[in-house]
């Protein structure tokens, strides 16, 4: 992990840097949201298609450029991301439909975060080989392992142990019997553990240690949190989207934390899929 003694460049040189940050993240997480798009039809593909060459074109410019080649992995994520987000979205219909699954019951929904999860997790590992980094450079590799899943099984427990009053009190959820719930929780397993898998590695996996270098730990953290946050400003989940939006800050802090100081994702990941639980049965117990 990068300390706080490893950041370059002056304090107007990273106020510069993380404005491009975040501007980069409003794009490629909010505008090209791979949910829920703000730009209709053939523009949102044109737009992509554009993004995501500016991004790789801007990526290989820098590798090649002696001044400017310490931002080139920070770029070329911005394009991993852009490009798997991308691929998710313009891959759902004919993937799912291929399989003739019913996506407005719990299994189809698993199903659906499954098929996401892989086809983000693998471009972006894939891509991450390609361009010459490691597994851990991501944080897929042991860390301190048995720190992380102390942390995040007893985390997913608290969370599993609270999440029908909270489901109830923030995502609207209702008749949550212990009857209803039992024949969703292999669905629900799949679709909490796939969710955050991929949500981790795309946020805290794929930038902190691009931004520690500029940054150092803390300060990337919150550009992570607040990318993580920005991502999740079009949620139709929950009836008061505000409270929601403010929940994120600190338990994505708390992810990037986690990731830091256990140099892994499988701590941040099973808090994330407990902190999930209570999303999903609010949600299913409203539609299905």
């Amino acid at each position: 992990m990068q300390s706080e003694s490893t950041s370059i460049g002056t304090w107007r040189q990273r106020t510069v840097l993380g404005t491009l940050v975040l501007a980069l993240g409003f794009i490629v997480f909010v505008v090209l949201h791979n949910y829920n798009p703000l730009l209709p039809g053939a523009v949102d593909l044109y737009a992509r298609v554009g993004v995501t060459l500016v991004l790789l074109a801007a990526a290989l410019l820098a590798r090649r450029s002696t001044s400017l080649r310490a931002y080139w992995p920070l770029l070329f994520a911005f394009f991993i991301a852009c490009l798997a987000t991308s691929l998710d979205l313009y891959t759902s219909y004919w993937m799912l439909n291929s399989i003739r699954a019913d996506f407005n019951t719990p299994a189809g929904d698993a199903l659906m975060k499954l098929k996401t999860s892989v086809l983000i997790i693998a471009t972006i590992l894939l891509l991450t080989r390609v361009s010459g980094g490691t597994m851990g450079s991501v944080y897929i590799h042991k860390g301190n392992l048995r720190r992380g899943l102390t942390i995040g099984f007893i985390a997913f427990g608290i969370a599993a142990a609270t999440s029908v009053p909270l489901a109830r009190f923030m995502f609207g959820g209702n008749n949550l019997s212990l009857s209803r719930i039992l024949p969703w929780i292999p669905w629900l397993l799949i679709f909490v553990l796939a969710n955050a898998a991929h949500e981790e590695l795309l946020f805290r996996g794929l930038f902190l240690r691009k931004l520690e270098p500029f940054f150092g730990p803390w300060a990337s953290n919150i550009l992570i949190a607040i990318l993580f946050t920005l991502y999740h400003t079009g949620v139709l989940y929950s009836p008061d989207v505000l409270m929601f939006l403010a929940s994120l800050p600190p338990l994505a802090l708390a992810w990037g934390y986690i990731t830091q100081k256990t140099d892994s994702l499988w701590g941040s990941v099973l808090f994330h899929a407990g902190m999930d639980l209570s999303i999903i049965l609010g949600l299913w117990s409203t539609t299905h």
